[in-house]
């Protein structure tokens, strides 16, 4: 692997592609991901031609992330507490 030196980053960890196509993943990604046999990665292919390989959690993070930036910098919690206040004054001050 003549390229390896020189295209990878420090957190890059050299793969080989196994029988049927099979990535096996180095010890220490697995743990620092504390993944287990068994458990579902998901891989994307990238614009550049590059995969991105994502936990679960990591899904979840950026997944709440796209709702984040649709909500704006309101606040939903804050909004729903105002909305339950009115409401409670309006029926205080009803007949």
């Amino acid at each position: 692997m003549a390229w390896y030196p020189y295209l990878v980053a420090p957190e890059a960890f050299p793969v080989q592609l196994g029988d049927r196509g099979r990535l096996v993943l180095p010890a220490e990604i697995r743990k620092r991901l504390n993944l287990r046999e068994g458990d579902q990665l998901l891989v994307t292919v990238q614009p550049d031609g590059s995969l991105r390989l994502m936990s679960p959690r990591q899904v979840v993070r950026e997944t709440r992330g796209l709702y984040r930036t649709r909500a704006g910098h309101r606040s939903l919690a804050d909004e729903l507490i105002a909305e339950r206040r009115a409401e409670a004054k309006r029926e205080a001050s009803s007949p």
